[in-house]
């Protein structure tokens, strides 16, 4: 244990034989002393004030002294805050899940009448939506299987039934939106972001537009094609850029 002292300075005898017989003033406060009393004061006050004065010096070496010394145990109990593992877990996961949707769109056979969604959870995949061939639902799978950091895939998309009278409505609805002079901009990507859905003459419409209106007139001329007995319109309002397939 450190034990810190500080001895006040003395005063010389000729200093105090002029204090007491007020001959000359104090050299401390420079103002006399005729009594005892008032010598004491100022020698006790100047005691204090150089004690005070040797203590923090001597403080301030010795904390600049110990500093090298405890430094490193201060470290260690606030250690520097690491970066937030949720948002790099975030940005992961967001890396993850363009690889999936660009693993999905370059399909072979993927088509404007299939559409296959997915949600991720963690590094769990699951698959849904619907196709025409059986063969185009393993490859989605097989596809999403293959991209590292997914562990499993549950496949939940639906082929849809053979029809001949389905496959001449599809083509009529096809023409029916992507003829109309606003929604044609929709069929410019190779997979056209505006899926139809078609089974038994009820037409279901997936993907996204910009606008509600290009929504409701995708309705309005998928309904207006002869044999369609309903339409289920999913279209989502997309920002522009984002993306949709």
């Amino acid at each position: 244990m450190l034990t810190l002292t500080a001895t006040p300075p003395r005063i010389k005898n000729t200093h105090r034989s002029q204090l007491i017989n007020g001959s000359t003033p104090c050299q401390r406060c420079e103002n006399p002393h005729p009594s005892r009393g008032e010598l004491q004061f100022c020698y006790t006050f100047a005691n204090l004030s150089d004690m005070q004065t040797a203590f923090h010096r001597r403080i301030t070496l010795l904390f600049f002294l110990t500093l090298p010394l405890f430094g490193p145990s201060l470290r260690a109990q606030h250690p520097a805050t690491p970066k937030s593992a949720k948002g790099d877990a975030k940005t992961e996961e967001s890396q993850l899940s363009r690889e999936i949707r660009h693993q999905l769109i370059v399909l072979p056979y993927y088509s404007v009448f299939d559409y296959i969604a997915f949600t991720l959870d963690a590094d769990k995949v699951t698959l849904s939506g619907y196709v025409l061939r059986p063969t185009l639902k393993a490859h989605a799978e097989a596809a999403v299987k293959s991209l590292e950091g997914v562990s499993s895939v549950k496949n939940l998309i639906e082929v849809l039934p053979k029809s001949s009278t389905d496959d001449d409505s599809r083509r009529a609805v096809y023409r029916a939106i992507f003829e109309d002079s606003t929604l044609q901009r929709y069929a410019v990507p190779e997979v056209p972001v505006i899926h139809v859905i078609l089974r038994n003459g009820e037409v279901t419409l997936e993907g996204a537009v910009l606008t509600e209106a290009e929504k409701n007139l995708a309705s309005t001329r998928a309904s207006g094609v002869s044999g369609i007995s309903s339409v289920k319109n999913n279209l989502t309002i997309r920002p522009k850029g984002a993306p949709a397939n």
